[in-house]
């Protein structure tokens, strides 16, 4: 499998060192400009591509019966990856993607990492082309596994790589391997190991699993209450907004700016940005905060980043900066929830979503408001 070229960049309005890692490899040619999904808690995937994840996860049991822990997540994990979840493709009703997603003939030409010439095994039925093979579909299976791993998930008689139920499932039995247990951190690395021989893919897919497997739950608000509640729900009525550089204040949703270190604009993007999520949630509770993330630090009793999440609470802002202890470098703010989860508007190309607090690089600490 071939691992889609994209760049992530992170809020609000300051110097940014990284977010997720992204995994560098061949370009597939897919976009990297988001998307959104009914529903919230997985905002960032088509919503007929999020149905096959969870699809394939139901009807994998058909063929690694003794598999366990294939969730959802999982899959998202690496088809973000892999083809930024085919956005910017068509999806049909039946599963089928177009245009097709090919990754690059592997001529062992150099380009893109490419250095190993791999033969023609399908002459040219999945990928195109009889010249070599190219990595296909969204998940980008090279022909020669998809002809020992491919599955037809969605009951048209053909496993085909480039519909979604198909690519899911084929994913889905090849992770599991003959059954293996990935709730089990070693396993599941092991699988995705398989999957591509390559441990930054191997921790950028990880990366990506824990913030969907965050996303997926919804948060316990039945102790919190008072101003803290009214803080955290106005955040999380956000939920699926578009993120958008220099978007949001006090009021709501705005256009935003151009542009982020990675030079996304956000000038015909109605939304938030990090630090206009919070600025606008807490003003729900009477508090006004400063416009940008750095500056929030300042606000409020400090929580120092030497003493690690655990001491957060919700409502709490926590901090992340590319030199964690110097408040200057904060390039990011989130809303605690508790259990490790924030309410986060992350980078351009995602919307307002719940994630795990070590989803973001250079924790920085908290501040308490409430």
């Amino acid at each position: 499998m071939i691992a889609l070229l994209m760049f992530a960049a992170v809020c609000c309005a300051a110097p940014v060192s990284g977010a997720i890692g992204a995994y560098v490899a061949l370009k597939t040619g897919a976009s990297d400009d988001g998307g959104i999904a009914e529903g919230g808690s997985a905002a960032d995937i088509p919503a007929r591509m999020l149905t096959a994840y969870k699809k394939a996860v139901q009807q994998a049991s058909q063929y690694v019966p003794k598999c366990q822990g294939m969730r959802w997540p999982v899959l998202a994990g690496i088809a973000k990856v892999e083809s930024n979840h085919a956005i910017g493709h068509g999806i049909a009703t039946n599963g089928d993607i177009r245009p097709k997603i090919y990754g690059a003939l592997l001529n062992g030409s150099g380009a893109g990492g490419n250095t190993t010439a791999v033969a023609d095994t399908d002459g040219g039925t999945w990928d195109g082309t009889a010249q070599g093979e190219r990595a296909v579909g969204p998940f980008q299976f090279l022909p020669s596994t998809w002809e020992s791993t491919g599955k037809d998930g969605n009951g048209d008689k053909t496993a085909d790589p480039h519909n979604a139920d198909d690519a899911a499932l084929g994913a889905a039995v090849y992770l599991c391997g003959g059954g293996r247990d990935l709730t089990q951190r070693s396993q599941l690395q092991a699988a995705i190991l398989q999957y591509n021989h390559s441990s930054a893919y191997v921790a950028d897919v990880l990366g990506w699993i824990t913030q969907y497997k965050a996303a997926a739950k919804d948060p316990d608000l039945k102790n919190i209450t008072g101003t803290v509640r009214t803080v955290i729900e106005a955040a999380l009525s956000q939920r699926g907004v578009p993120y958008s550089w220099g978007g949001g204040n006090a009021n709501g949703t705005t256009y935003g700016t151009c542009c982020s270190p990675s030079g996304k604009s956000g000038t015909n993007i109605k939304g938030f940005d990090c630090s206009g999520l919070t600025q606008y949630a807490y003003a729900r509770a009477g508090i006004s905060l400063p416009r940008v993330a750095a500056a929030q630090a300042g606000a409020g009793q400090r929580i120092p980043a030497g003493l690690g999440p655990s001491v957060l609470k919700p409502g709490d802002l926590v901090f992340f900066a590319t030199a964690p202890g110097r408040d200057s470098t904060i390039y990011h703010v989130g809303i605690y929830l508790g259990s490790g989860q924030m309410v986060n508007a992350a980078r351009p190309g995602t919307v307002v979503r719940l994630d795990a607090v070590n989803t973001m690089s250079g924790y920085a600490g908290g501040a308490r408001l409430l």
